[in-house]
């Protein structure tokens, strides 16, 4: 029989979408090239690491926040609905979050560029 924690990592799962896009940054095309896997690598450790930390902070946050009881090995019919709405707002900040921040990087970016020119 499971656990509750292991069908609230289950519904987890079902619950989360992974959008993984490969970021390329200005300059990475005039690296070298066994510098350029390097770097990319790193890049997508880096990356492994953030979705594992998010999941593992999503997993605890909705746990502790949904699953009340522990009389039962099962989630009762109130837990399920928290734990699913609890994983699919976590989700839906962070996309949030991860948008802004990458507008706020081009607006710097801009802001940049238009300084070197001369705007």
């Amino acid at each position: 029989a499971k656990s509750k924690l292991s069908v609230v990592i289950q519904r987890l799962r079902r619950v989360q979408t992974t959008t993984t896009a490969r970021r390329t940054m200005d300059g990475v095309q005039n690296l070298p090239a066994h510098l350029q896997g390097e770097f990319m690598k790193t890049i997508e450790q880096m990356q492994t690491k953030d979705s594992l930390t998010m999941y593992n902070t999503l997993v605890e946050r909705c746990f502790n926040n949904c699953v009340t009881s522990f009389r039962s090995k099962s989630l009762d019919k109130y837990e399920t609905p928290c734990i699913e709405n609890c994983a699919e707002r976590y989700v839906k900040m962070t996309q949030r979050v991860g948008l802004r921040f990458a507008e706020q990087q081009a607006m710097q970016q801009k802001r940049a560029a238009d300084l070197a020119a001369g705007k």
